[in-house]
């Protein structure tokens, strides 16, 4: 039950983070709808999709499985950046970066999580012999950080309508192959889910699973890295 809530409170963080993203990239690039709707801002409040920031996320944290989710997509008028069909692509690579830098830091924060617990309480807390609340929950809750920031930028790299990676891949698209690939954008996030569980429940997700693990597993070395220092 605590991993459940511990990841949910992760998540809806994250996607917030994710939205804003875009939105100050949008603002940065001259298209001020985020801010004038008022989602610029970290309240969830203002972010949260009932289905997408909670019905799918509880559902996925006690089915197993990787852990995502998403937030109401941030107001963006393509017409207004000042340069549209290379910004927009920039717009929507800010979401995915965002959570792999909110991954990166993290990582940084574990690591001198695991540093603070071996000079607090030996040698013992880093190798799991020694433990203390806080540093146990910071310790779970930095860890579940990693790993969906990494979930959700990866996710969202995948270029199917409406992730991210559509809006990167029109970019390269040529006029008549654009018209195609944007009919698919009227089956909303049907195709995300379907993604989901083919990733879930067929092989699929032995093809997919390393462009998540591999980045985990780097972090997760860094954070043991800076954990390690001084020894």
């Amino acid at each position: 039950m605590q991993f459940s809530l511990v990841s949910i409170l992760v998540l809806v963080f994250s996607v917030v983070v994710h939205e804003v993203a875009h939105g100050w990239s949008a603002l940065r690039l001259g298209d001020t709808t985020a801010r004038d709707h008022g989602r610029l801002t970290l309240n969830p409040i203002s972010h949260i999709d009932p289905v997408g920031s909670i019905l799918v996320p509880v559902i996925l944290a006690f089915s197993g499985g990787f852990m995502y989710g998403w937030a109401k997509p941030v107001p963006v008028r393509v017409g207004r950046l000042d340069n549209p069909r290379n910004d927009h692509p920039k717009v929507a690579a800010a979401g995915p970066l965002s959570n792999l830098l909110l991954a990166l830091l993290s990582a940084v924060l574990l690591g001198l999580t695991f540093l603070a617990g071996r000079l607090f309480l030996g040698p013992a807390f880093y190798v799991g012999l020694a433990s203390h609340p806080a540093l146990d929950f910071l310790t779970e809750l930095l860890g579940t950080a990693i790993s969906i920031n990494v979930v959700l930028a990866m996710f969202n790299l995948v270029p199917l309508p409406p992730m991210d990676g559509s809006w990167i891949v029109t970019r390269f698209l040529s006029p008549a192959a654009r018209v195609r690939y944007e009919n698919l954008r009227r089956y909303g996030m049907l195709l995300p889910v379907a993604f989901i569980l083919l990733v879930r429940y067929t092989p699929l997700g032995a093809v997919f699973t390393p462009f998540i693990m591999v980045p985990v597993h780097a972090l997760a070395n860094l954070a043991l890295a800076i954990g390690r220092l001084g020894l």
